[in-house]
Formats: C-alpha cells, sequence, structure tokens
C-alpha cells in the first residue's frame, strides 16, 4: 500500500492507526476476523506490505480508504496492488 503522509511514520505508529480503523469500522469481532500484520514498511519510499486473510480483503481495503490520520499527522493510504503470496506481490510491485 502507498502512504501520502506529512512526515514520517514508523511501523507501530501505522499498526495502531490500521487496528484503529478496523475497530471503529466493524468493531473488535471484525478486527478479530481480519488476522493482519504487517510484512514490511519502508519510510522512505512511503511503502508498505500488509497481510491479511483472503475472506477479509474488502474489509481491510475499507478500512484502510477510511484513514486520515497515522498518529497526529494526516494521512492518506493507497492499496496499489493485491497479491495471492508475498512472492507474487513482490513481483508485480517491483519491491
Amino acid at each position: 500500500m502507498g502512504l501520502e503522509l506529512d512526515g514520517a511514520v514508523d511501523s507501530k505508529e501505522l499498526m495502531n492507526a490500521i487496528w484503529g480503523a478496523i475497530l471503529k469500522l466493524y468493531g473488535e469481532y471484525g478486527a478479530s476476523l481480519a488476522g493482519i500484520s504487517l510484512i514490511e514498511c519502508d519510510a522512505a519510499k512511503k511503502l508498505a506490505v500488509l497481510r491479511t486473510s483472503n475472506a477479509s480483503i474488502n474489509m481491510v481495503r475499507t478500512a484502510l480508504a477510511s484513514m486520515t490520520k497515522i498518529g497526529d499527522k494526516s494521512a492518506a493510504v493507497h492499496v496499489l496492488t493485491v497479491s495471492g503470496t508475498i512472492k507474487a506481490l513482490r513481483k508485480k510491485s517491483k519491491l
């Protein structure tokens, strides 16, 4: 996913913002279904790789689109591509 934000962000702030967006939209039950984990976060390129279950892709995409802040910084998150495996994702996105 691509990150548009003022300044840099660390992985902990990013994950807190993602979990907050999912909890806000879907509650604890929805968050438990998402099963998200951060695979990679490159602050210099403003890119991140997020892992989630196939069944919850639409839910996670909606939560990411609803994010307007990461920590105390204004931000926008864009899903650049979706893939079934990390290996295929790296080939698609040239990471």
